[in-house]
This record gives structure tokens, sequence and C-alpha cells, in this order.
């Protein structure tokens, strides 16, 4: 959904030159390798272009042939990632909203005041201003496969770089407005990957509302990151591809996860469309019989500190605890 601050990723600051950061990693000696600047592609297909390390918080900027410009990625240690070499810790995938980049949660929502002192990393990936989390029908501006880029490879590169808990019980994954639906789709679409999924004012159904997600989907992603293509085709959709995405059709794949879900009250242009699709999602649930967190509070479309404190923290108390 549309989200209310605009901040242009290819302005993306710019940090430490790529000896710098070489040289940080280091000398911590803490990462299972030391990720770099290098010319080589790597065995996940990805070439790092630009790093850089600011106290617990370190910036990746990728080359792949998944996305057609070099896309950002913030992962943030715990504190005490670097007192040991060989604790393992779980792993928060955590995505951005619409019109919004890798930076949002650093820049707008404290994450590193909201992590201190515990033990999870956070890993924060581009994923365009409406590329919503999918690899798409069509696109005129050159490859923007955002789901092969997250899933195929930056998951694994995480894995082999981090000292992280490559499994399920390792692994969360949260975001806000387009990324809380794209975290309740990675959930269920890669049911084995993650099971932790959180979505704050995520839209959680596709097609009611005579299809307004989908059209929300294909119109943005038309106008600001495909040039006239579109994420589930126009005039007609892709339907297979729908009904894969949509987390109302995907009910059985939420069984034995945590799920946290948080919407505002406010008639807003998003939460209008966002709040009957997390209650739709929720009777499904219910029905089911599975268990899930869920809350509905006054304000509109923004993400809420104390709800993403919290959801932190039930993520850290569902998963495999740091050793």
């Amino acid at each position: 959904m549309a989200d209310t601050k605009l901040m242009d990723r290819r302005t993306a600051l710019k940090l430490a030159g790529a000896g710098a950061a070489a040289a940080a990693f280091g000398g911590f000696g803490g990462l299972l390798r030391a990720p770099k600047a290098s010319a080589a592609v790597d065995g996940f297909g990805l070439r790092i272009v630009e790093t850089g390390v600011f106290g617990r918080l370190h910036y990746f900027r990728f080359a792949t042939a998944n996305i057609g410009w070099n896309p950002g990625v913030n992962v943030l240690l715990p504190d005490d990632y670097f007192s040991t070499s060989w604790r393992r810790y779980p792993v928060m995938y955590l995505l951005h909203g619409g019109l919004q980049d890798f930076r949002k949660f650093h820049l707008e929502d404290d994450i590193i005041g909201l992590t201190a002192g515990r033990r999870i990393i956070v890993v924060m990936p581009d994923g365009g201003p409406a590329g919503w989390y999918s690899n798409p029908v069509s696109s005129f501006s050159g490859p923007r496969n955002w789901e092969s880029f997250h899933i195929g490879q930056l998951l694994p590169w995480v894995d082999a770089n981090f000292r992280t808990f490559a499994e399920y019980n390792g692994r969360a994954v949260s975001g806000f407005s387009m990324g809380g639906f794209g975290a309740l789709k990675y959930a269920a679409k890669y049911y084995g990957h993650f099971a932790s999924v959180s979505s704050h004012s995520g839209p959680a159904s596709l097609r009611r509302d005579f299809g307004a997600v989908v059209h929300w989907a294909n119109t943005s992603s038309a106008a600001v990151e495909l040039a006239g293509g579109t994420v589930y085709g126009a005039p007609f959709w892709d339907q297979a591809r729908v009904s894969a995405d949509n987390p109302v059709e995907r009910i059985p794949s939420y069984y034995n996860k945590r799920i946290f879900l948080v919407c505002g009250l406010d008639n807003d242009i998003n939460e209008n469309f966002v709040r009957p699709g997390q209650r739709e999602f929720r009777d499904l649930l219910r029905a089911a019989g599975i268990p899930h967190e869920a809350y509905e509070l006054p304000g509109g479309h923004f993400v809420r500190r104390d709800m993403l404190q919290r959801d932190i923290d039930g993520a850290i108390a569902r998963l495999r605890k740091a050793g």
C-alpha cells in the first residue's frame, strides 16, 4: 500500500568505502567469512559492490541479475555478536513498505534501539518502491525479480556469511504495509523457511473488494516500478499467481507458526483495505484452529513502536535461542 514518506533508494546514504568496510570486518573476525566488495559473483549470483560498517549496522549493496539496479541491504547484528566466534543467532527479515527502501526501519523506526540487548540478527533488504515482493508478470524497466532475489539469493547468502541458524526455527519474517503482505506471502509460499510471521498494516486478502489489492499492486508497480508492466498481469490477471500469493487462500501454510497482526482503526485509503482483509484472514485462521496474535489500534497507516517491539520480542521467544 502507499506509504507516507518517499525515500529515493538511488540516493542512499554514501557510507564507507569498500576498503574501509573490509578492514572493519577483518578486525572483528566474527563472521564465518568476511563479506567485502568484489569483482566476482559468488555461488548465490550476488556481487557486493559497496559495503559499510557502523557499529552494529552493516550495509551492503549488491549486483544481481534478478534486479536491474543494485539493491541495498542493512544487516543489524546483536550487541554481543563479536564477543564470541561461535555463538549463532536467529534472524528476522524485516520488509519495508511502498515508496520506501531498506533504510526505513533504521531511519524512521529506531530498529537499533528496539533490538538493543536482544540476541537476534535483523536483515532489512530493498524490495523496490512498488515491487510487492514478487517476480512480476511483465516489466519494461529491466529485471525486478524481488522474490527470487530475497528467497533464492539473499537468504542463503545471509546464512553463509553470518552465524545464523539456517533452519525453520531460526527465521522470522515481518514487514510493514506492502512489506507486511510480503511477509505473509513468503511465510506461506516458502513454508519451511520461517517459523514466525508478522504483518504491520499489511494486506492479507488479494481478491476481496473486487480485487482492490491486486489492482493496487498492478497500478502502483506500473507507475513507479515496472514502466507500465504489472505484478499480476493486466487487463487479465495471472489467476494461479494470485492464488499462490494470497494469504487467505493459503491458510494451511500457517500451521505451527507464530502469527502477529496489527492494523489501524482510522478511515484512511490504506487501512480501509487492510483492515477488512486482516479480519477475513483472522476469521479463517480461527476457523482452522490456528493460534494468532492480532491488534486493531487507533490511528492510521504507520509502524507503531510498541507493536514493533512486541513483535521482535515475540519472534525471539518463538525462535531458537542464540547459543
